[in-house]
């Protein structure tokens, strides 16, 4: 006696948690993929419901693991901080990522992207930014009802979402945060944060040597 056919509906279906491709196919892409979701990750990280993720798969629908994307980088207002394996939408309150970033490399296609573009403005993405590394070319899509419109012009967007400001400076995307700081990538910032040990020593060298100038005077520096 064979065993029964369990139904389609009842079966368990498994959603990968990678799609065999790399992240990145060059260490340009990578450098830009990395800095902009550190540096938004940073920006959000006293919010604990603002999700932050690079190269992570989203299915946006239950019980159908081949609809899928994995953006280089996703926001998600609404959602808590963790690790997932993947975004699977229905167990998360059924949020969609709001804002995505693609960072081009010689092997994007124009098929691809537009089926990336696609899946994006019929899955709810609000916010949807692409930067070409090489031509520094960039591009961005802001939701209106159910279609993403082309934002005419990109030098200087502020990010309805994010609060962001985008500038392309010598075909070099920057971003800026709010209050004006410019993302920077992890060598970056290790050098100012050098810089301001550094800052920091040579304050406490100069203080030190107006103490003693002052002591020399036979004045107590502490009752200055």
């Amino acid at each position: 006696m064979t065993a029964p056919i369990q139904p389609l509906s009842q079966q368990k279906i498994f959603y990968p948690e990678s799609d065999d491709q790399p992240m990145a196919d060059n260490t340009k892409q990578f450098r830009y993929i990395v800095t902009i979701q550190g540096g938004l990750d940073s920006l959000f990280k006293d919010n604990p419901d603002v999700f932050v993720a690079c190269d992570l798969l989203w299915y946006p629908v239950e019980g159908n693991n081949t609809i899928r994307q994995a953006p280089d980088v996703m926001v998600v207002f609404g959602r808590p901080k963790g690790d997932r394996g993947s975004y699977q939408q229905w167990r998360e309150n059924n949020i969609a990522p709001q804002v995505v970033f693609e960072v081009l490399s010689p092997g994007n296609r124009f098929g691809k992207m537009l089926n990336k573009f696609r899946f994006y403005e019929r899955y709810g993405v609000e916010e949807y930014y692409v930067y070409d590394p090489d031509n520094g070319n960039l591009e961005g899509w802001l939701r209106a009802g159910t279609e993403l419109n082309e934002i005419d012009l990109m030098e200087g967007w502020v990010s309805p979402r994010l609060g962001i400001r985008f500038a392309v400076i010598e075909n070099k995307l920057q971003l800026y945060r709010p209050d004006g700081q410019k993302f920077a990538s992890y060598v970056e910032i290790d050098r100012q944060r050098e810089l301001a040990e550094q800052r920091a020593i040579q304050e406490a060298q100069r203080a030190e040597r107006l103490a003693e100038r002052l002591r020399s005077l036979g004045i107590n520096p502490d009752d200055v």
